[in-house]
């Protein structure tokens, strides 16, 4: 499974074969095309509570709309719109998504159909610090192991940050735009202009976002400074209406400030190219084929002194920086085949990532260090998934997947703990390989005489431990030489079920899931904070359980009023102890007034206290303290849309100025002023924004 030296190279060969069996030159020169349905120019209203699911356990969400609370600029932010995800706050950015209590690689995140993983031990650079939501047209989630089309692992859930492709007959030009003003310095701009044609088309996304450092509703300033940008740009050959080539391009990178950790982020660069085909109405039975390749990189440059001064009485007071990278490449191949009462989807996919460091005493002292491979993975998946038709009101939809993962060992000294001596590596050089298996089964069905759907699925997946369950630990289970060598792959068995009604004023929706982990990965932190200590990692048996509800009513016109419910719960069957950093029960209510012209919001979070807690065990993203206590805010939104193409919002966050945390929290550093004994970093106090956006 080595792929040659040349990025990108295997994917591309799939896909430009591919594409050169299909784009015949009759096909080209077809003269027959169809413009979209023109884009209408509208607003809608500030977000408060997530849309209800398009389907069973999917839910689609437009991330370019206002929303309220205002969110950070990365991609967890917006997720924790829709009941059931979290994020770990670091500070200000670059928090890290949970759903259901399940963190890390348990979520696939893409963006575009590709991989994007961060490159930082201690997860400073998650997958969505790289993402500028604004800048997307879709957010998909697929919650729980219910679809195999986006790879293996996902045992949580699927996230896909989508941008849209159209076809044009005449010239047109598109162009979106806002800014946003705010509290401590909030300054951000989004630009997305779109120019088609007969040919083809060209898209430019760019956006811009800066905070200053934030204060907690006691007055205390928190480290949580970031300045941000990307730009991506798009270019597509639209020969016909039923074929798509495109190239995309982007970059970015960024700083970020963290009250929580020893290091600051630097830099966040990221590079990404990417290439995709589509072929529409093949034939009778093949209704459209897509492939898709892609080259990804993260440069992360973590430091103590660009946006802080090394603390003379801290456990670094030398200006130090350690400068991680992870390119990520790979491909994807997908036919959708259509008859009469079934769709099927089949196709492969296929990753190649490898991550290397170099770090150094002495400011920008790093660069001249030379670099050092420390591991690298491969994946080669297949998978199939259909939907069978049974009637005009029942479905029966299924899927199943099997991949081959490997995992090399580069790292040829091993640290003994943190700032440790370094030691020979007894498992350098070595590779392991698993075969991983996923597959559901889900029955959806459309009760007659009535809105209503319900469905129930049963799903399985099988993963493979990602870098840093195997690399980042100090420690592997009892009896292991290391992690690498004795953290086994973790199987999820999950029971999902649901109800969703829609009515012309009602619409509410509920959804249940019960589950059990074998081999779940776990880490317990041995002394010390979260980096300070030893850690070990092995695996446990636990049960999960939860349920997420939402209602949305309409008794006239222009009122709204919505609410969300959600709950997760999880034990370590082994021990009997609390699954540890599981989030607390929250729920959400809101109402909103829309009259075409004006509109109003408010939105009431309310989070319970967590007393079920496992001080000392974890994961790699945190660890458990202490029992929390239960919160509620308030925030309040107004907008005016002045026409058709602009419109004015604004708002208040947390409007009584309360002094709060979350739970899933990592402890404040004692850089700023934060005690040895861990305590939880406060959310920002009141926060007042106004944002204009344009359309045309």
């Amino acid at each position: 499974m080595t792929i040659p030296c040349c990025p990108m190279i295997r994917p591309c060969c799939l896909f430009v074969a591919i594409a050169a069996a299909l784009a015949s030159p009759a096909i080209l020169a077809s003269p027959d095309q169809s413009a979209d349905t023109p884009r209408t120019v509208d607003f809608d209203a500030v977000v408060v509570t997530a849309a209800a699911p398009v389907s069973a356990l999917t839910y689609e969400t437009d991330p370019g709309i206002p929303r309220q609370p205002i969110p950070a600029s990365d991609g967890a932010d917006y997720l924790k719109t829709i009941p059931g995800f979290t994020a770990v706050r670091n500070g200000g950015s670059n928090g890290d998504p949970v759903l259901r209590g399940m963190f890390g690689s348990r979520l696939n995140l893409l963006t575009n159909d590709g991989a994007m993983h961060g490159a930082c031990p201690s997860r400073m650079d998650n997958a969505m610090s790289y993402i500028a939501p604004d800048t997307y047209d879709r957010l998909v989630v697929t919650k729980g192991p219910q679809t195999v089309l986006w790879g293996p692992g996902a045992s949580a859930g699927t996230v896909r940050f989508e941008r849209d492709r159209e076809h044009f007959t005449d010239p047109a030009f598109k162009v979106s735009a806002s800014a946003l003003g705010g509290s401590f310095g909030r300054n951000d701009q989004v630009l997305d202009a779109l120019y088609g044609a007969r040919p083809g088309y060209a898209r430019l996304t760019a956006n811009r976002s800066e905070s200053g450092d934030y204060r907690d509703g006691d007055g205390r300033t928190v480290g949580s400074a970031w300045r941000k940008w990307n730009t991506d740009v798009a270019f597509g050959w639209t020969p016909d209406e039923d074929t798509l080539f495109e190239l995309g391009v982007g970059t970015g990178d960024g700083q970020a400030r963290y009250a929580t950790r020893g290091m600051d982020g630097a830099s966040f660069r990221r590079n990404n190219y990417n290439l995709r085909f589509e072929k529409a109405d093949i034939g009778e039975r093949l209704a459209k084929l897509e492939a898709t390749a892609f080259h990804n990189s993260a440069d992360h440059v973590m430091d103590n002194y660009s946006l802080r001064e090394p603390s003379p009485d801290g456990p670094m007071p030398m200006a130090m920086a350690s400068n991680v990278e992870r390119r990520t490449e790979g491909g994807r191949v997908a036919a959708t085949w259509r008859g009469d009462s079934f769709e099927l989807v089949t196709g492969m996919d296929l990753q190649d990532s490898r991550h290397r460091r170099r770090s150094a005493m002495g400011r920008g002292a790093y660069a001249a260090r030379p670099w050092m491979t420390d591991a690298r993975f491969e994946g080669l998946g297949a998978f199939a998934e259909g939907t069978l038709f049974q009637g005009d009101r029942s479905r029966w939809v299924a899927g199943a997947r099997i991949d081959r993962s490997e995992a090399t060992d580069e790292r040829a000294t091993v640290s003994g703990g943190h700032g440790g001596m370094a030691m020979p590596n007894p498992t350098a050089g070595q590779t392991r390989s698993e075969a991983l298996k996923a597959g559901f089964l889900r029955f959806e069905h459309d009760v007659a005489d009535a809105p209503v759907t319900w469905f129930a699925g049963l799903g399985h997946t099988g993963r493979m431990p990602d870098y840093w369950e195997l690399f980042s630990a100090d420690m592997g289970p009892m009896g292991a030489a290391n992690a690498f060598a004795g953290v086994d792959t973790e199987k999820t068995t999950q029971l999902d079920a649901g109800l969703q009604y829609r009515g012309k004023v009602l619409h509410a929706w509920v959804s249940a899931y019960a589950g059990r982990v074998d081999d779940f990965i776990q880490f317990r932190y041995l002394s010390g904070g979260m980096h300070d200590g030893m850690s070990r990692v092995s695996n446990i048996t636990v049960d999960i359980r939860g349920a997420e509800l939402g209602v949305e009513y309409r008794p006239l016109a222009d009122w709204t009023f919505g609410g969300s419910l959600a709950h997760a719960r999880g034990e370590d069957r082994d021990s009997g102890r609390p699954l540890p950093q599981m989030p607390p029960l929250e729920a959400r209510a809101s109402v909103a007034w829309d009259n075409g012209a004006w509109s109003a919001g408010a939105l009431l979070r309310a989070v319970d206290g967590q007393d079920r807690v496992a001080p000392g065990y974890g994961n790699v993203v945190g660890q458990d303290f202490d029992a929390s206590s239960g919160f509620a805010t308030l925030a309040l939104n107004a907008g005016y849309r002045f026409s058709a193409s602009l419109q004015l919002t604004a708002g208040v966050d947390n409007a009584f100025d309360r002094a709060f945390s979350e739970h899933l929290n990592l402890a404040g550093n004692a850089d700023f002023g934060y005690p040895a004994d861990p305590v939880r970093i406060n959310e920002p106090g009141r926060t007042a924004w106004v944002r204009v956006d344009y359309r045309y």
